[in-house]
């Protein structure tokens, strides 16, 4: 049997893919359902002001593009890299030549910047992060205040010029937010863990760097006892609907769910769940939901039967359509309950991902639209059990997904 970490891992162990506390349960069954509320209750015994929560919590920032830097042990040699670090053959970039052979335009300039910059750190090991910004950084202001702002992707980061950071930020030549540690005695046999301890790390002037540890600085970011009440409510809701979850017949749901590879890919209960996020509706009927899946398996592979050619390739999805939807149309009634259960979950992440929100982030969050700039809340956060070393984030993926298909992205500008 996997562990949770091993579970999240992609399939050379490396580079923790991270999913969302609401789809564990289609991820790993009623484990993952399990380890969701665990998270939850942790999450908000953290926010009562516990001492018993076994969570670390992290902002995700909307940085662009992943890089990883560290030192090769093959040789001894610093480098830095893109996602393909882990691969058989790894490309890693130790000189401005190598970069050049292989990034042209602007991630060609930003890579130098960072094999430069980067090399000063010290670093031990390999760690990976996101980009913020090199020499994009601009000076604007927005709503009678003057920032420096930079926008890696969808969210526009701002920084009052006369601010402490604003200040340490125009010094600097990069800006990067550290969140994963790789160690071993190999690049193929490293293993990856959530955060990295960056007062390890040397600190040059010309580096601003973060390690995306949640701050809450003003203290503010409790819940009173009212807000503990709510969610502890919620929880008790949850866990009634979690016993009515049929384990066994969830575990032939997911069976059939992971048999649709390749083509069928699409037909994926997580693919139909996201066409929803994506288009801002709110599932707020599970029954219709569960029955409406069945009409996207259907919707999914009629796709694949009008594409192919043949009469042979014809009926063999044609009967491949017929035999999924009859299997799913069984299972209509237990995905009633396995969605009732995500609303659940949803319903008390948003309660904590609002408290930790009325927190004023390192930056002031933006997005930019066509009438000008408007007020954004973080990306999200990462929620990381300590004792297991397992990983969920937490999004509003309503307003994400808004500003993701709404806002002026960086390379639209």
């Amino acid at each position: 049997m996997k562990t949770f970490l091993e579970l999240q891992e992609d399939h050379a162990g490396k580079n923790l893919h991270l999913e969302h506390l609401e789809d564990e349960i289609i991820n790993n069954g009623v484990a993952g359902g399990r380890a969701a509320i665990n998270f939850l209750q942790s999450l908000r015994d953290m926010l009562s002001g516990s001492a018993r929560s076994s969570v670390n919590m992290t902002v995700k920032w909307d940085g662009a593009p992943a890089i990883f830097a560290g030192i090769d042990p093959s040789d001894g040699k610093f480098f830095v890299a893109k996602k393909s670090v882990f691969n058989v053959n790894p490309k890693l970039y130790k000189t401005s030549a190598e970069i050049d052979e292989d990034l042209s335009g602007d991630l060609n300039a930003k890579f130098k910047v960072a094999l430069t910059e980067f090399s000063k750190l010290r670093i031990k090991g390999v760690i990976q992060g996101d980009l913020m910004y090199t020499d994009d950084l601009s000076k604007e202001t927005i709503e009678g205040v003057s920032y420096y702002t930079f926008q890696p992707n969808t969210i526009v980061y701002a920084v009052p010029v006369d601010s402490d950071l604003g200040r340490i930020m125009n010094k600097s030549k990069v800006g990067v937010v550290w969140h994963t540690t790789y160690t071993g005695s190999s690049l193929p046999e490293m293993k990856a863990s959530f955060g990295v301890d960056i007062s390890k790390l040397s600190k040059p002037s010309t580096v601003w760097m973060d390690d995306a540890t949640y701050k809450d600085v003003s203290g503010r970011a409790t819940f009173t006892q009212k807000e503990t009440d709510a969610v502890t409510k919620i929880l008790s809701q949850t866990g009634r609907t979690f016993q009515k979850i049929n384990a066994p017949l969830l575990r032939q749901f997911l069976n059939l769910q992971n048999s649709m590879t390749g083509v069928l890919s699409g037909a994926s209960l997580k693919t139909y769940n996201n066409s929803k996020v994506r288009a801002g509706e709110i599932i707020k009927n599970p029954k219709k939901h569960a029955s409406g899946y069945v009409d996207w398996v259907q919707m999914s592979i009629q796709k694949q039967i009008d594409k192919v050619k043949s009469d042979k390739g014809k009926e063999k999805y044609t009967n491949m359509q017929k035999e999924y939807v009859r299997d799913f149309k069984k299972h209509v009634n237990n995905l009633t309950q396995v969605i009732t259960f995500q609303n659940l979950l949803v319903d008390a992440k948003m309660q904590i991902v609002k408290k930790l929100n009325s927190v004023k982030g390192l930056t002031d969050t933006f997005i930019r639209t066509p009438n000008g700039y408007k007020v954004t809340n973080p990306e999200g956060y990462v929620a990381i059990d300590r004792v297991g070393g397992t990983a969920v984030k937490l999004v509003d993926r309503m307003e994400f997904s808004f500003n993701n298909f709404t806002a002026i992205k960086a390379w639209d500008k």
